[in-house]
């Protein structure tokens, strides 16, 4: 992460403490108890996955990569992430070390921003396994059908961002 990134996530700690303490109400010593009970997990989950990335970015060919997710993919790149990030399983320990292997040799930043939102928004793992049983099928396919744009959106603004920004 950058300078930036890190003064950003400060400040923000920074006001959220200061707010905190306005209140009157919120215990600090709390506060910071129950931010190491949630850190704790990912201590032990990031590190592996974080080699398993970089094992598995060794492991995916550069080439075809590029050719299909690729800065200069477009169109087909966007569609293809949505694709791809709508039937990726798994949570966040899985899916953001792919996601790493997959910035290392060469996927577009449209199109890995694409897949992100896709596998946030659509996931159909968790809509067969959660969503369809809790919720019903009708719900799902209306949720499916509103969101649906969502990743494209995302993909083809990012596109336009970078295009005004070179």
């Amino acid at each position: 992460m950058t300078l930036v990134a890190y003064g950003t996530i400060g400040l923000l700690l920074a006001a959220t403490v200061f707010a905190a303490h306005r209140r009157g109400d919120v215990r600090h010593a709390d506060a910071v108890h129950e931010g190491w009970q949630q850190l704790q997990p990912l201590l032990l989950r990031l590190p592996p996955a974080l080699i398993a990335g970089v094992f598995l970015a060794s492991l995916v060919p550069e080439e075809q990569v590029v050719a299909v997710l690729g800065e200069a993919s477009g169109a087909r790149g966007i569609l293809l992430a949505t694709l791809i990030g709508s039937i990726m399983p798994g949570g966040p320990m899985i899916v953001f070390p792919l996601a790493l292997a997959l910035i290392e040799v060469g996927i577009g930043l449209a199109q890995m921003i694409t897949l992100i939102t896709a596998w946030s928004v659509l996931a159909l793992h968790r809509v067969i396994v959660f969503e369809a049983p809790m919720m019903g099928w009708r719900f799902v396919a209306v949720r499916l059908l509103a969101s649906l744009p969502v990743p494209l959106a995302a993909g083809f603004l990012t596109e336009a961002v970078l295009a005004a920004t070179r």
